[in-house]
This record gives structure tokens, C-alpha cells and sequence, in this order.
């Protein structure tokens, strides 16, 4: 038992210190892809945490929000209001945009989960429209409304003030005096990345883990047992506030301004929607999932008439504008056409997404490994008969 435990362990640590390599040298592998400027590998970061938080519920228990923006929106919000009454320091205003989360999702947890399936879903949204509705017009004292909350150089910010820190143009985050833009601001959030990883990681091996999986296996089966599952429902999603909060402080970071269209429904969407084009239920899945539809939002909506031009130029005329002609309507403004057939192939063939595919491929190297392995030792055997 004890041989098993720490293989488990070694094996975990190894899982979390491949997934380290990966994140930080994204600079990179990124630029192979076109993907190694740092605004888009801060989204690929926080979305990724974004999207490990929402797995957390969706993917462990099968309870589907579509209210997950609200917390986003919180997290935001509470950064931008810690930097302009107390501090630019990233730190302070990154735990109080998880505390405020968490309290937040701890109230519509509570409500919400007392329904389940498609009626905790609406619950979910509803009370994510609301808070949406809230923010825009409502709230505008505290929100800005739809002008959106933005740090300004006459901000008390009083901790700064007591330590005599100044600051000169426009106000940015920072972590002790390093200022979080570009390539700074990245691995500020890739090692908030990692760490919200380590704990999914921790989360997903745990007896509390597993009661999760046990809810979304056979609810039912247990309340007949006498299990109360509520508490643990009510906590699985406090965590995943959180991480949502933390998402959301992260973009106040990396850009000082919060707004109320953080707060939509189609936000919401959108990490229910990377959850299962990675894979739901499965550790890497999410990131895979975040990663891949930000690259499709950036990269694929760059990409015009006169890039394809360029691409196809060593091409016959005729021959590249019939390319261009096909091609065009699924990049550019139609990139959401390219990523809508990706989802629809994706569910088709690869119901576990993209990570199943990932892990499929793996197995048939092994097999194909395998195989070839026992045919050298069957040559050997019958070389020494």
C-alpha cells in the first residue's frame, strides 16, 4: 500500500513539473505557433485557471453553471477597487479578489444548488444576468457602469501613499516594484497557473475528490444511503468561484480597468464550452481547451484576404485566388465558423475532447512500441533456438 502511495505521489509531482516546463517556456514553443507575444500567453494563463476552476464543478460533479461570469466580473472589479483605494501591489488585490469570489459564489451556491440539472443551470445564469444588469446600470457608483472601472492617478490608495510610493503616468500593477506588463505580467500569472493546477491536481486525488466524482456517478444512490452530498456540492462550488475570482483579478492585472461585459452570459458560455473541447472531467483537458480557443479568437481572426494572399503567393494566380475564395470565409471575422466545426467534430468523434484524442494517440504509440518490442525479443528467442 505504502509503494502504491508513493508512486502516486511521484507520479503527481512529475504530472505538475512537466506542466511547469510547458507553461514557462511558452515564450517559446509559442512563437512556432505565432502565439509567443505576451498579451496572449497572460490569456492563455488566466483563461487555463479559469477553465480549471469551472472543471472543478462541472467536470467533478456534472453540475452545469452558466453563471460562472459573475464571479469573474467580482474578481475584477474587487482588484481594480483594492488598487485604487489601497495599493498597485498585485498581491493584496489578487486575495481579496478570491475572498470576495468565494463569499459571492457561497450565496448563489446556496441558493442555487437546492435545484439541480437544467434548473440549477437557469439559476445559475439568471443570478449571472443579474449581477450582469447590476453592474451596467445599477451599481454604477461603485461599477462605473458601462464605461468600465479604471485605475486614475488621484486614487487615495493609501498604502501606497504611507510608503511614499509615487507613481508617474498612467497606474500599472505591480509585485514589489516590478511592473506586471508583457513577459512579467505572463509569468506572474503562470506561476498563478501552476499553483491553481497543483491544487486541481490535489483537489481531483482526495477523498473529497472522489466524493465529487461519486455525486456526479450515482446521486441518487447515495442520498439513499444517507450521505449528505449538499455540503460538499456548496464547497465544490466556493472553489470554483474562486478560481473564477482569481481569473478575473488576473485580467484586472494585466490591465487595470474592470467592466461589466465581463459579467455576460456569454463569458459564461465561453469557459463551458473550453471545458468540453478539452475534455471535461480530465486535469489538462480545460488548459488544452482555453488554449486552443484563444488562439482561434487571436490568430484566426488576424488572418484577412491580404495574409492569405501572402500565403499563397508562390501559387498560380488563378490557383490562389480559388484558395483565398474557400478559405476566407472561416478565418478572419468568420474565425467563430472554424472553431464551431472544430466543437461539432470534437463532439462527434472525440465525445471526451480533446485531451481523449491526445490520449488515444499516446496509446496506439505505446501499443505500436509494445508490439514492436515483443517481435525483437520473439527474433531474439528464435535466433538462440
Amino acid at each position: 500500500m505504502k509503494s502504491i502511495v508513493l508512486s502516486t505521489k511521484k507520479r503527481d509531482y512529475t504530472t505538475l513539473l512537466v506542466f511547469a516546463v510547458i507553461v514557462f517556456t511558452a515564450p517559446l514553443w509559442g512563437k512556432i505557433i505565432g502565439a509567443g507575444y505576451p498579451d496572449l500567453l497572460q490569456k492563455f494563463a488566466i483563461f487555463g485557471l479559469f477553465a480549471i476552476g469551472y472543471n472543478i464543478l462541472f467536470g467533478l460533479t456534472g453540475y452545469l453553471s452558466f453563471g460562472h461570469a459573475a464571479f469573474l466580473g467580482v474578481g475584477s472589479y474587487v482588484t481594480v477597487w483594492s488598487f485604487k483605494l489601497l495599493t498597485m501591489n498585485a498581491i493584496p488585490a489578487v486575495l481579496l479578489a478570491i475572498v470576495f469570489s468565494g463569499v459571492f459564489a457561497l450565496l448563489i451556491g446556496f441558493l442555487s444548488l437546492r435545484r439541480s440539472g437544467i434548473y440549477f443551470s437557469i439559476l445559475t445564469l439568471a443570478f449571472a444576468q443579474m449581477s450582469y444588469n447590476l453592474a451596467y446600470s445599477v451599481l454604477t457608483p461603485i461599477t462605473n457602469g458601462e464605461t468600465g472601472l479604471r485605475v486614475l492617478t488621484s486614487d487615495p490608495r493609501v498604502v501606497d501613499t504611507a510608503l511614499g510610493y509615487t507613481i508617474e503616468g498612467s497606474p500599472l500593477a505591480t509585485l514589489f516594484g516590478t511592473t506586471l506588463t508583457g513577459y512579467p505580467g505572463f509569468y506572474f500569472c503562470a506561476v498563478v497557473l501552476v499553483l491553481g493546477f497543483w491544487l486541481s491536481l490535489k483537489i481531483f486525488r482526495s477523498p473529497f475528490g472522489m466524493k465529487l466524482v461519486a455525486i456526479k456517478t450515482n446521486q441518487t444512490r447515495m442520498e439513499y444511503t444517507g450521505f449528505n452530498h449538499r455540503p460538499y456540492l456548496l464547497c465544490a462550488f466556493v472553489i470554483s468561484g474562486m478560481y473564477a475570482g482569481l481569473a478575473g483579478g488576473l485580467l484586472a492585472v494585466v490591465d487595470p480597468l474592470a467592466g461589466a461585459e465581463r459579467m455576460q452570459w456569454t463569458a459564461s458560455g465561453e469557459v463551458v464550452l473550453m471545458t468540453i473541447l478539452g475534455g471535461v472531467g480530465t486535469l489538462f483537458g480545460p488548459i488544452i481547451g482555453a488554449a486552443t480557443i484563444k488562439y482561434f479568437e487571436n490568430i484566426f481572426s488576424g488572418i484577412g484576404d491580404t495574409a492569405l494572399a501572402e500565403i499563397f503567393s508562390f501559387l498560380p494566380d488563378a490557383v490562389s485566388n480559388l484558395l483565398i475564395t474557400i478559405i476566407s470565409p472561416f478565418v478572419g471575422s468568420g474565425w467563430h465558423l472554424t472553431l464551431g466545426i472544430l466543437f461539432m467534430l470534437i463532439i462527434i468523434f472525440l465525445p471526451g475532447g480533446m485531451s481523449q484524442g491526445f490520449q488515444k494517440i499516446a496509446d496506439k504509440i505505446k501499443q505500436k512500441n509494445k508490439k514492436s518490442s515483443t517481435s525483437e525479443v520473439k527474433l531474439e528467442k528464435d535466433g538462440i533456438a
